[in-house]
């Protein structure tokens, strides 16, 4: 029988729960505007996670020299990305800074683009819909 694992139990420290919640603002921004989606989104995680506006305030004022902090459990890097896609569907569209930096972590995390793209479609309910030249990383 397989065990699940809830974002509560994998994220069960300060730490983990800032740098989670940095990679899902990171995400967010990329497009340059944080819409009432993305925004009632992220509002929600914060309080699920018992973060407080005093926790993120620094993580939003330096958001142009923040970068990815990759999670050393597998399962977290998993259940964090599927949260960075969930947050870029969020407005109804894929932007393609948003979708790179997605490709970026799951590079990082060990995944390919094939298993983005298959998760983009199964959290969208349809066949995923990039722009027609989402931007590579290297």
């Amino acid at each position: 029988m397989q065990t699940t694992h809830t974002l509560d139990q994998l994220l069960d420290t300060q730490h983990k729960k800032l740098a989670f919640f940095q990679n899902l603002i990171l995400v967010a921004a990329a497009d340059g505007a944080i819409d009432t989606s993305e925004s009632q989104f992220l509002l929600e995680l914060g309080q699920r996670l018992g973060l407080s506006a005093e926790d993120v305030q620094p993580i939003a004022e330096n958001l142009d020299v923040l970068s990815f902090i990759v999670p050393a459990d597998g399962l977290q890097r998993t259940l964090e990305l599927q949260t960075l896609v969930q947050m870029m569907l969020q407005d109804g569209q894929i932007d393609p800074r948003e979708y790179g930096l997605c490709l970026e972590y799951a590079h990082r995390i060990g995944y390919g683009k094939a298993i983005l793209d298959d998760m983009v479609s199964q959290l969208a309910g349809g066949p995923p819909v990039p722009n027609r030249n989402p931007p590579t990383v290297s």
